[in-house]
């Protein structure tokens, strides 16, 4: 059955053009099926955040205080590449999904990745256990990402009205392991120090393997195809052709031309290029038809809008963190808090909204607002947050209330909502059958972007007052956020049905 309308019930017919069978419906009126993908990510996400809540500091506290002893600007640029790459190595993984193994098998590969990554922060010393750890990461990471998402993709119809109240359930699981990551790393950091921290996201990410491995047979048989395998000559090509690159990065790393000041720069260009290639290889395929052609082109403002909002948003692991532990009075009865904790601010909104937007996408169905629309208020709205940092620029010390990175957060939260589920719903829709984890794989080099420019933005917040520098990047955010809005009657026609 497939029509405008949910099913009934007790039951979730899904396509049969799709070879996926009937799914009971018993996971907060989802397919259950979702509820394993929901944890994999859970506890992949607790581990992430719980690593990248300390990262930062660990980077630019000073050798007695248990870090590294970096530059603030040179540490905010690692973190802000480092997510870059996170978002970057999506295209990898959704290639590899989409070319040789199949989201679900690629999926289950990349959470033994990540354990060795946070294993190797937590286990080995200095620079070497950064480099390891963080390389495993972001590879481990892309690859989850792109699939769990593609995977959930396969749980519906391409005409389930209840599509975007899923993927909103899915963020929830998301954000119940970021709220909880930063507060168990961070204590831990605080009281005993940043290797026992990495270590509990280790342990965290070993649970989130333990529990995928226990639900992943019962998932959709379509989760596991191969839209369109290489051949057998295809696979040495490309084995060889990353061999290639591996090398030429090792070398580049060893002679100085990638550095820790100029590593954010080059994951913007290399994400640029992807992008634009990526949009190539789509808009050039032979296999797609009108309607996918066009509905491709419709993703290209959407992709815009998205990096310009992720540029802002990523400035949590990168602006945020230093303005929290330099401006933020975190003094609460009498007790300083971790600053890290912060970073658990926006994942509780996340976590108490996240059904009341799923409820309020479900009741207004076709009424509601258009995601083009969804996507130009998201990026208004996170330019309002950093509107707000102007009420307390140019004080001098943490004179900053606690409650004010509450609000600026919580607004953080409502744009997010606004873009980010419905950004990862919106890929799904309008991919191409044969490059469904690729089309995904855009919308996260889209995030990509945003983390990389967020980490060369802190450049510009160490070296411009404060009020100057929340003033310009919240007003470019507002204009772009407007103009997306007026534009979005010509994108929902490029888009062909697909709202």
């Amino acid at each position: 059955m497939a029509s405008g309308h949910p099913p009934s019930d007790n039951v979730t017919v899904a396509s049969t053009a799709n070879g996926e069978k009937p799914h009971k419906r018993s996971f907060f009126g989802q397919p259950r099926e979702l509820a394993h993908i929901f944890g994999v990510e859970m506890w992949e996400r607790f581990s992430f955040y719980g690593m990248q809540g300390i990262l930062i500091y660990y980077l630019y506290f000073s050798a007695t205080e248990g870090g590294l002893g970096m530059s603030q600007v040179e540490a905010a640029g690692i973190v802000g590449a480092y997510g870059g790459g996170v978002y970057l190595s999506t295209v990898v993984g959704a290639w590899l999904a989409d070319r040789m193994f199949g989201s679900e098998r690629v999926l289950f590969a990349s959470a033994i990745i990540i354990v060795c990554g946070h294993l190797a922060l937590a286990l080995l010393p200095g620079f070497v256990g950064v480099g390891i750890g963080l390389i495993l990461v972001a590879l481990g990471s892309g690859g989850l990402k792109a699939n769990a998402t593609s995977v959930v993709g396969t749980l519906y119809a391409p005409d389930d009205t209840r599509r975007d109240a899923g993927f909103s359930l899915f963020y929830l699981g998301i954000n119940l392991g970021s709220f909880v990551g930063p507060i168990v790393t961070g204590a831990l950091q605080s009281s005993v120090g940043f290797h026992i921290g990495f270590g509990a996201a280790a342990v965290g990410m070993v649970l989130g393997l333990i529990q995928y491995s226990i639900g992943r047979r019962g998932l959709p048989d379509n989760a596991r195809e191969v839209p369109n395998p290489l051949s057998g000559m295809g696979r040495l090509m490309w084995g060889a052709v990353a061999l290639v690159a591996i090398a030429a990065i090792v070398v580049l790393c060893l002679v100085g031309l990638i550095r820790a000041d100029n590593l954010p720069g080059i994951v913007i260009a290399a994400t640029v290029v992807a992008a634009i290639a990526y949009f190539i290889v789509l808009l050039t395929s032979r296999s797609l038809d009108t309607t996918e052609r066009h509905r491709v082109y419709a993703f290209i403002p959407l992709f815009l809008a998205s990096s310009a909002f992720w540029s802002l948003y990523q400035q949590q692991f990168t602006v945020i963190p230093i303005y929290a532990e330099q401006r933020l009075n975190l003094d609460v009865f009498g007790w300083a808090i971790p600053p890290t904790w912060v970073q658990s601010i926006n994942p509780v909104f996340i976590i108490l909204l996240s059904g009341a937007f799923a409820a309020l996408w479900t009741k207004w169905g076709e009424r509601q607002p258009s995601t083009p629309v969804k996507f130009g208020l998201g990026t208004a709205g996170v330019g309002v947050a950093f509107l707000i940092f102007l009420i307390w620029s140019g004080g001098q010390g943490a004179t900053t209330p606690l409650l004010a990175i509450v609000l600026i957060l919580f607004t953080f939260t409502i744009a997010e909502l606004l873009l980010s589920p419905v950004g990862l719903s919106v890929s799904t829709k309008l991919a191409p059958r044969s490059m469904r984890a690729q089309m995904v794989a855009l919308f996260f080099l889209s995030v990509a972007l945003g983390s990389a420019v967020s980490g060369e933005l802190a450049k510009l917040y160490e070296s411009l007052p404060e009020g100057t520098y929340f003033g310009i990047i919240g007003g470019i955010a507002i204009a772009l956020g407007i103009i997306v809005i007026a534009i979005s009657p010509w994108v929902l026609k490029l888009m062909r049905g697909v709202r």
